[in-house]
């Protein structure tokens, strides 16, 4: 863990001081909104469409800080330095994932604001806890499958190109999920009681997180088994 946190240090400064990754996401994620926003011609988008617009556009951001993750180790030879020192290559695995973590975490405090202004969807605030859950479950799919796929693609000459190409795929099952899920929290139902008087329901969405959940344990699994492989090659 000393490993990973020095790693995870330097990438923290290294995007601080640079501002390369987070920023970049964070305007492409806002774009989209506003072109979602123009283009559906809506002020307001409810329920899976409001779910989809927002899940579609984190993962193309995700997308984008996926392939920077490695560029640095590749550009001025941090991988050839990491290979040769004595420490658990694993080490390198936990650092880029919660790196890219960390990212996604805050391009969702921009974001989810943006999506409120644009989307405007009815019950976000009420469904507010419950989107949180999804995000965060979502941001550790996202870490792990993009540290594997930025690994396996940085040394290639179209990094940019396999990383979307390979990445998308694999992350379509934890984009089902959270847009279902998400969907359902966003979908409401107002209940008329006494006289004035009107309850909003959200649907329950449980399942949902548990299927990000085995995903989430899946990948970290299977980013542990392969990782060491995908450094030495």
């Amino acid at each position: 863990m000393r490993i990973a946190w020095a790693i995870l240090r330097k990438d923290l400064t290294v995007e601080l001081r640079t501002l390369e990754t987070v920023p970049a996401m964070a305007i492409f994620t806002v774009a989209t909104f506003v072109i979602f926003h123009f283009g559906l011609a809506q002020d307001t988008i409810g329920g899976q469409e409001a779910a989809g617009v927002f899940a579609v556009s984190l993962l193309f951001a995700a997308i984008l800080g996926t392939n920077r993750l490695f560029v640095a180790e590749r550009e001025q030879g941090g991988f050839d330095g990491f290979l040769l020192a004595p420490v658990d290559r694993s080490a390198m695995l936990v650092a880029k994932a919660t790196a890219l973590f960390i990212y996604m975490v805050i391009l969702e405090l921009v974001a989810v604001p943006a999506f409120a202004v644009f989307a405007d969807p009815p019950g976000l605030a009420g469904a507010l806890g419950g989107l949180i859950l999804f995000l965060l479950l979502a941001n550790i799919a996202v870490a792990l499958v993009g540290t594997v796929v930025s690994a396996m693609a940085v040394n290639t000459r179209a990094r940019d190109l396999i990383g979307p190409i390979i990445g998308l795929p694999l992350l379509i099952p934890m984009l089902i999920a959270f847009a279902i899920g998400t969907g359902k929290l966003l979908t409401v139902h107002a209940v008329h009681g006494h006289p004035g008087v009107v309850t909003v329901h959200h649907t329950p969405s449980g399942e949902w997180l548990l299927v990000l959940a085995l995903y989430d344990v899946f990948n970290a699994l299977l980013a542990y088994a392969v990782f060491d492989y995908l450094l030495e090659e």
